[in-house]
């Protein structure tokens, strides 16, 4: 007679949750993943934020139909009691099942050599008009030139983590590190272990790092009860300094995005220092060594310092647009505060990210980010197919009653703004104070 099964409830897998005791199922088999956890390509804090729960609609969602034969040697040999499938799951699947066949996941398109083109032209006329020009107007033009140049390498690096825009792994580890170390000074590593966490975690404001700026910006007031961040293992304080620059952050939110690529720079170099395990840690730092120096050097060749400065601003700036587009999709979303849901995949997916409407003639400025709900539902779809699969999609979400929002350029922007502006009033209300220090005393003293 064969051996019969062995199973567990759902209960007893909740229980292998934590670092060293990591259980996942998939399609109601049980494997134990904590030893692969340090070594798996996305990063330990999906599997940390899957654990002790199904997490099949997420491995579907990253993960091709031959990596399958890998998890064997994962089984634990146990089932998981009761497993049942819901209706939106078996039509996201089956959905997943239908791009798998007619080849959109591997139809890539020429967008990857179109933008790398375009990379050259850029980085060339920048480099020729500091070098050759004494004009002030051309080497602030350059400056912009360069702003846009790293918006394009910076949509390059975002689709090279979730699939392989090159013709090989080898290729594509290439074009990660030439175009986020090499030429935008973004450690490659640090992007893929933050936004791999974002999207399993998308708009959990303790899981989810892409929501967790403070002490500048707070999109609820859920943050004013100083929450843990899962994420970065600490907790977030909301003292009277955090009060203070959140009550002002809907004035705050464009300037700050002027210069929040400095603080990618500063991500990059503490994962790059810190004792955290990261793959291929030379190849980051000899490409983060790169950019480190050829843009100084670019910038001592303009003729005086106030040049210097107003193209490193004006640079800046300009690639500012991208850190508004990453915020659009999410901050007027819907948030919620706890652990991810493998068993909510689509409904939690969706009812956290918004769409970007606009012509197919400008899918170039927005990198394949317009089509956010899309992209996080299918994340390893080349962004050339993402406006195909729209209308698929939508009938999904309508079919099964999940959001689809979308939205313009500019109203999503309004929306942004209006979602920080609410929390920056409820951040001044003084019926929930917080231990004040002599600049917020400052600032609100009255008579």
């Amino acid at each position: 007679m064969a051996e019969s099964r062995r199973h567990i409830s759902q209960e007893e897998l909740g229980k292998h949750n934590k670092r060293g005791d990591l259980w996942v199922s998939i399609q109601g088999k049980i494997y134990d993943v904590s030893d692969w956890a340090k070594d798996h390509p996305g990063g330990e804090p999906p599997l940390l934020n899957l654990s002790g729960q199904d997490a099949t609609d997420a491995f579907v969602a990253y993960h091709p139909g031959t990596a399958y034969q890998y998890l064997d040697k994962f089984f634990t040999g146990y089932y998981l009691q009761d497993y049942s499938v819901s209706e939106v799951s078996k039509d996201y699947r089956k959905l997943v099942s239908e791009f798998t066949q007619m080849g959109l996941f591997d139809k890539k398109g020429h967008v990857t050599l179109y933008t790398l083109t375009a990379i050259v032209m850029l980085f060339v006329v920048s480099v020729y008009g500091i070098l050759c020009s004494d004009s002030m107007w051309v080497h602030l033009g350059c400056g912009a030139l360069m702003g846009v140049l790293w918006i394009q390498s910076g949509w390059i690096g975002h689709d090279s983590g979730h699939y392989k825009v090159m013709s090989s792994t080898g290729f594509n580890r290439f074009a990660q590190v030439l175009s986020g170390n090499c030429l935008a000074g973004i450690s490659i590593a640090w992007w893929k272990w933050n936004h791999n966490a974002h999207h399993i975690a998308c708009n959990s404001l303790d899981f989810d790092p892409d929501l967790q700026h403070m002490p500048f910006f707070v999109v609820s007031s859920k943050f004013f009860n100083s929450l843990t961040s899962y994420f970065y293992d600490r907790k977030l304080n909301f003292d009277s300094a955090t009060r203070f620059l959140v009550s002002y952050q809907h004035w705050s939110f464009y300037p700050v995005m002027c210069f929040a690529r400095i603080n990618l720079f500063a991500q990059s170099f503490m994962l790059l220092l810190s004792k955290r395990r990261v793959a291929n840690r030379g190849q980051e730092v000899l490409g983060i060594l790169v950019f480190w120096i050829w843009y100084p050097f670019l910038v001592s060749c303009l003729p005086n310092c106030s040049e210097r400065i107003m193209f490193v601003i004006i640079s800046f700036s300009v690639t500012g647009i991208q850190h508004v587009q990453f915020c659009l999709n999410h901050f007027s979303s819907n948030v919620y505060v706890g652990h991810p849901s493998g068993n909510e995949w689509c409904d939690k997916q969706t009812k956290g990210t918004l769409d970007i409407t606009c012509p197919s003639w400008m899918d170039w400025f927005h990198g394949g980010l317009q089509f956010q709900i899309e992209h996080h539902l299918f994340p390893r779809l080349p962004r050339c197919q993402l406006r195909k699969v729209s209308p698929m999609v939508q009938e999904l979400c309508k079919k099964h009653n999940l959001p689809y929002n979308s939205a313009s350029f500019w109203k999503a922007n309004e929306m942004t703004i209006g979602t920080l502006r609410t929390a920056a009033l409820q951040a001044r209300d003084l019926a929930n104070p917080v231990p004040k220090n002599m600049v917020w005393e400052a600032f609100n003293t009255h008579g």
